[in-house]
């Protein structure tokens, strides 16, 4: 191979390295990943001891609490931590990556990547949309209870200034969603350090409640929890849903995987995380055990009067930090969503050169603050959003697991006898966490049930419109072969120069083309027709992104590949093309886009009026095509035909 081949084969690296846009952040020393963790991926997690055991002592209905209460929900919240986050998602889901990304749409994009897609996608699909959209409404209520009971605080500090609590909470929401627009960038290394300062205070403040009274330890034995359980079922199944919220952030754990590695997650729990939630929930009962009055505020009434402020201050930091790792979360999953075509265009923004991850989406953010505004106005207190908190992580759990089954069989080849089994102690954990919460559907449970619903609404919507369009424009095309035998009668010239056509199609002639050369009569000497190819991988690698091939009569295919974490930039993936011997991609080039106009066939169509109705308003108000492929606008010209669906 001749050096001026490699120096191109280099160069067309380089730029096809622009199409990814960010850069991992999986570097550097293994202590300072760990530290990033912490404020990337543990700020919901972390700020549940601030309302997560009151919640769930209330729900005995005791008005002051039994020493078997504090025992049996202090062991079933360790138990739960241990179970559920440590041995599930912490030991286990983090293996279920997919090329180093998590979330329930990569888990859905990993286990749909082979085998019998015709008998299995409908269903894993839809299961998967169905975990998103809950997310989607976690999303809304997280940074809502999370400074909400953070501020909640001051009630014990002056129970005069119980009237601002809800105005300062709001405050707070707007001021955060208002600088969602400069990224986390230069903020992000603070992030590390005060959840670390958080974790270590709660840990040291439950260790000295639990000095105090070391009779709080005989609930590490699961005995206690068992017969908390048995003593009263009803008692014990309301408990069993507010305990939940102990474990609400252990679905981020996975969804952020993407942005830190599994390594430092793990290095991050079992060296600080879990040891100072296990010292702060006994901290709590230990307190509640000397004081059963304590219960209605235990997190801050663990806390000495002289830390009180301080630490009402860091809860609202922390709890700031939970909300941002959570917003940008449902900002990753958007863009996952777009390029795995479950969502219309939509303009995303890097915030950041150098942190992976970190992105903006500005219609997401307003109707999340919106959403979550009116959520703080609604409820009003945290108890009362505890009762719409937890369904919606308990559903996404759930389908976690059944996915994850799905991954122990196909992908790690685990015998039936050792994946049922695992899998049924999961299903059966998440499904009564499931259960219990749906007990507060009248409450509250409602409304991250009626987000979710619209959101998987929408998705699917989107989903089965595009599959109709695609039909139809295979129907409406004709073969490329056939093609190339008529092009030279249907035009009168070849004009020099190249011509981009940005078609769906990687196998026909676009209807756009066609009606080009109708209108036109001409085309230019060079033509490349280009697909892009969202795949299920996080990540296309630069040595698979493009395939070339030579058509005749001037004609190429380019077919550019990239993952859900990847951004389509067009001009990069032909500018790498000149380099691999498409010598007249220097030229200034002239890019040819479609623009649909859909009619709905009124008999023949396949989709029910609401799909149809959602699917053309998302049609019509998603992201031009010129924007979402960043092609420069004064070389583009839009090709418009109209499209019965």
């Amino acid at each position: 191979m001749s050096t001026d081949t490699l120096a191109g084969q280099s160069q067309a690296a380089t730029e096809l390295h622009a199409i990814d846009g960010e850069a991992q952040a999986h570097h550097g020393p293994w202590w300072l990943a760990a530290l990033t963790a912490l404020g990337i991926v543990f700020g919901d997690i972390g700020t549940s001891p601030l309302y997560a055991l009151q919640v769930a002592l209330k729900a005995t209905g005791h008005a002051a609490p039994t020493t078997e209460d504090v025992l049996g929900i202090v062991s079933l919240v360790f138990w739960a931590l241990t179970l559920i986050v440590a041995f599930k998602y912490v030991a286990l889901v983090l293996r279920a990556d997919n090329e180093g990304e998590g979330g329930i749409l990569a888990l859905l994009s990993l286990v749909i990547a082979k085998g019998d897609v015709k008998r299995r996608l409908p269903i894993l699909v839809l299961l998967g949309v169905a975990g998103a959209a809950l997310l989607y409404g976690d999303g809304v209520i997280t940074p809502a209870i999370s400074v909400l009971s953070a501020l909640e605080g001051i009630k014990v500090v002056e129970p005069a200034l119980e009237p601002w609590v809800i105005p300062l909470t709001l405050a707070i929401l707007v001021a955060l969603f208002l600088i969602q627009r400069r990224g986390t960038a230069e903020i992000g290394r603070l992030f590390g350090p005060i959840m670390c300062l958080w974790f270590i205070a709660i840990a040291v403040f439950g260790l000295i409640s639990i000095i105090k009274s070391p009779q709080v330890l005989r609930a590490l034995n699961p005995i206690e929890a068992a017969h908390f359980l048995a003593d009263d079922p009803l008692i014990s199944f309301a408990v069993f849903g507010a305990v939940f919220l102990a474990l609400t952030g252990g679905e981020a754990l996975y969804a952020d995987m993407g942005h830190v590695g599994a390594t430092s997650i793990r290095r991050a729990w079992f060296g600080l995380v879990m040891p100072a939630l296990v010292l702060c929930y006994f901290g709590q009962g230990a307190l509640i055990l000397r004081h059963p009055e304590a219960a209605d505020n235990p997190f801050y009434k663990t806390v000495p009067d002289w830390a009180l402020t301080p630490m009402i201050a860091l809860a609202a930091m922390a709890t700031v930090i939970a909300s941002q790792a959570l917003i940008s979360g449902v900002f990753s999953l958007t863009r996952q969503a777009i390029q795995m075509r479950l969502s219309p265009r939509m303009p995303v923004i890097p915030t950041s050169v150098h942190a992976y991850g970190q992105i903006y989406i500005a219609l997401v953010n307003w109707l999340l603050m919106i959403a979550t505004l009116a959520v703080v106005v609604m409820f009003k207190s945290s108890d009362a959003l505890a009762s719409a908190y937890g369904i919606a992580v308990s559903g996404t759990m759930l389908i976690t697991t059944i996915l994850l089954y799905r991954v122990i069989r196909d992908k790690w080849h685990w015998p039936p006898l050792a994946a049922w089994p695992l899998i049924a102690v999961f299903a059966a954990i998440d499904a009564t966490f499931f259960a219990a919460n749906a007990t507060k559907l009248v409450e509250g449970g409602w409304l991250p049930l009626a987000i979710g619903a619209f959101v998987c609404f929408i998705m699917l919507s989107w989903r089965l419109g595009n599959i109709e369009v695609q039909k139809r424009l295979a129907e409406v095309s004709m073969p490329f072969s056939d093609f190339l035998e008529q092009v030279d009668g249907m035009l009168v010239a070849r004009l020099p120069g190249c011509g981009v056509f940005v078609t769906r199609s990687s196998d026909r002639c676009s209807p756009m083309i066609l009606h080009h050369i109708e209108h036109n009569r001409v085309l230019h000497e060079n033509v490349i027709l280009l697909t892009v190819v969202p795949t299920r991988r996080p990540r296309v690698p630069v040595s698979e992104r493009l395939e070339i091939h030579e058509l005749g009569h001037g004609f190429h295919r380019v077919t550019v590949r990239i993952g859900f974490m990847q951004r389509a930039d067009i001009p990069a993936a032909l500018r790498a093309c000149h380099k691999m011997g498409l010598d007249f991609c220097k030229d200034k080039l002239h890019y040819y886009v479609g623009h649909e106009s859909l009619v709905r066939r009124t008999k023949a169509s396949t989709l029910s009026p609401p799909v149809w109705e959602a699917y053309n308003f998302m049609h019509r108000m998603s992201m031009r095509a010129a924007d979402y492929f960043h092609l420069p606008q004064k070389q583009v010209i839009e090709v418009g035909f109209r499209l019965e669906i």
